[in-house]
């Protein structure tokens, strides 16, 4: 197998169409069909099941898409990573969620920089379950991620803080001056759906809540009276005037975590690291 096919593949597996994985890799469509049609005889396989009308994956195409994620992410990783050892000042990737672990995010960047010989934090601001994928794939080297929304499996981490959730209401509605809610109360109000945030595959749950992928857009549409959330208690915190957060006693608790690659070896991923236990 290829790696010029693998990444045909991806593209192809990801749109679920020729002609726009064809533009997105900047080819010919023709080309791109039969080298696909040469990767399915050269494995024996069938990765996709084509039809006039639709392009889906099967189970063998959904398994080589996960691992040629991975692969081409490992590859990106380790160019990237090679070039960053040449560098006099190394640079590493921080991913976070836009929105989250504001304050703590902020301490940990300033503990840091002030540690001798500390190296560049380049921030990537991701939307729902992007900084995860970013970690898994190479684009990032370390990455604040949130327990039990975030899935660590293959990861190195440590826990840095765990805090209550609350409701976000607009100012103006009647719940917005209680002093405490419980999850039923904040999942039955008809007039305020509870907003729907696509999980680590991409995919939305069912229900009548509109579909957020960041806080920005969640909280403008909380204020125009559409959607309520649950969020962390530090992702409440500076709201805008018209918004008000209500703790919610029977919600989960959130931990936040700093998370690597188990196989990491960088050192400055460790000194980040033990800069943020530290905190």
């Amino acid at each position: 197998m290829e790696m010029r096919e693998l990444r045909y593949f991806v593209a192809v597996a990801e749109e679920l169409h020729f002609g726009r994985a064809a533009e997105r890799l900047e080819i010919a469509q023709p080309p791109l069909s039969r080298a696909l049609a040469r990767l399915e005889r050269e494995l024996g396989v069938t990765l996709l099941e084509r039809t006039s009308r639709r392009v889906a994956l099967t189970p063998a195409g959904a398994v080589l898409l996960a691992e040629g994620r991975a692969i081409l992410g490992a590859v990106a990783a380790a160019e990237r990573r090679t070039r960053e050892a040449a560098r006099e000042r190394p640079l590493i990737v921080l991913a976070v969620k836009s929105g989250t672990a504001g304050e703590l995010l902020a301490k940990l960047l300033d503990a840091y920089r002030a540690e001798p010989g500390a190296a560049t934090v380049d921030l990537m601001l991701c939307e729902a379950h992007q900084h995860q994928r970013a970690l898994r794939d190479g684009r990032a080297d370390v990455a604040l991620l949130h327990l039990p929304f975030d899935a660590t499996d293959g990861l190195d981490y440590e826990v840095l803080h765990t805090e209550r959730q609350v409701a976000i209401l607009p100012g103006s509605h009647p719940l917005a001056g209680r002093a405490a809610l419980r999850l039923a109360e904040v999942s039955a109000l008809p007039e305020l759906p509870m907003a729907r945030w696509p999980g680590p595959d991409g995919s939305l749950p069912e229900g009548p809540g509109v579909e957020v992928r960041n806080l920005t857009q969640l909280f403008q549409l909380i204020a125009l009276g559409r959607a309520t959330v649950t969020v962390p208690e530090s992702a409440g915190a500076d709201l805008r005037r018209d918004l008000v957060a209500v703790p919610v006693l029977d919600a989960p608790p959130v931990t936040t975590v700093v998370a690597w690659p188990a196989q990491s070896r960088l050192r400055a991923v460790a000194d980040l690291v033990r800069v943020a236990g530290r905190l």
